[in-house]
């Protein structure tokens, strides 16, 4: 018997986003569009009665709900189940959705996917999606969910955008940058969005390169004022790896509630290769890539996103990692 060729893991986007942006807007146009993809949801409400649920769109995907509260309450648990119970389904479905409550920090969700071993061997994180209210986010700015949704996504939907002028829209697209240097950001009305800019983009993916918009990099200074920020780092030369180790065992022992996301490209000294990796809080990923090309400058890129990040002393540290 002849069957169909089954991924080994299936790929993941967590939908994030302060409530009333539009996520289940998203979700729906997720379910209906024609992008050839068999979707699972899994949809929490915060709360007993589940109402996100009643707005999705009937279509032929499998949705499951979590009405026991926040995601991140019960992730470990819950979210971890459910997820291996859909796995006994794997034949049904080629890409799985998990959209959060609206007063969900991703963090715990993300981190799923890292540490519980099962979970991990099948699937894999494609992208963490927000949905920003480009007109009402102001209100809601200084609530450590909403920063937190900004911080950690791969992908930010700004939607809304006719509700708001376009001067508010560049302002509040900067400010958005200076949090999170790493996003791709689309302007978008009712959260309509290309399927291919949000399904299937590996920015989870260890063996995608960083990409720094060279922009920012010279446009850092401007948000010192916010809690949360984007610290970016760009050395020439070349990194000696047990400093290296030594340094961000350090910071993340002391500081590892505070740093949401790393990410980087690293020249090890000795190695031809380059060195990639990625954190999210206390958890650290990283391995060797692909060989540096005869023709690029080796040089060390570093993204912090968190709370409370001291530029000038990461900067420094990390100077001191150098050969």
């Amino acid at each position: 018997m002849i069957t169909a060729d089954i991924p080994s893991s299936v790929p993941v986007t967590v939908l994030t986003g302060y409530l009333g942006a539009g996520k289940t807007t998203l979700l729906n146009r997720i379910l209906t569009h024609e992008h050839g993809k068999k979707v699972a949801v899994i949809v929490n409400e915060f709360g007993e009665v589940g109402i996100d649920n009643q707005l999705v769109i009937d279509a032929d995907e499998e949705i499951f709900e979590m009405n026991n509260g926040c995601i991140c309450c019960t992730v470990r648990g819950d979210l971890i189940r459910i997820i291996s119970n859909l796995m006994k389904r794997r034949h049904k479905f080629d890409h799985l959705v998990i959209e959060t409550t609206g007063l969900a920090d991703p963090a715990p969700v993300i981190q799923t996917f890292f540490m519980d071993e099962d979970v991990q061997s099948q699937t894999r994180l494609d992208a963490v999606v927000t949905v920003v209210d480009a007109k009402h986010i102001a209100q809601h700015w200084e609530a450590d969910e909403a920063q937190e949704q900004i911080a950690f996504a791969d992908i930010i939907l700004l939607n809304k955008t006719d509700l708001v002028t376009p001067a508010e829209l560049d302002a509040l697209e900067q400010k958005i940058r200076a949090m999170n240097a790493m996003a791709q950001i689309y302007r978008t009305q009712a959260a309509q969005v290309e399927m291919d800019a949000i399904l299937g983009v590996q920015a989870f993916d260890l063996e995608r390169a960083l990409k720094i918009d060279p922009e920012f990099l010279h446009e850092l200074a401007h948000e010192h004022d916010e809690a949360v920020v984007s610290v970016a780092l760009v050395e020439p030369g070349a990194i000696a790896q047990d400093k290296l180790i030594a340094w961000i065992g350090e910071l993340l022992r002391t500081q590892g509630p505070d740093i949401f996301r790393m990410k980087g490209i690293l020249n090890i000294a000795g190695d031809d290769c380059r060195y990639v990796f990625q954190g999210v809080h206390m958890l650290f990923d990283g391995k060797r890539d692909r060989p540096w090309k005869s023709d690029a400058e080796r040089k060390n890129e570093l993204v912090f996103i968190g709370r409370n990040l001291d530029a000038a002393a990461l900067k420094t540290k990390f100077q001191e990692c150098l050969v």
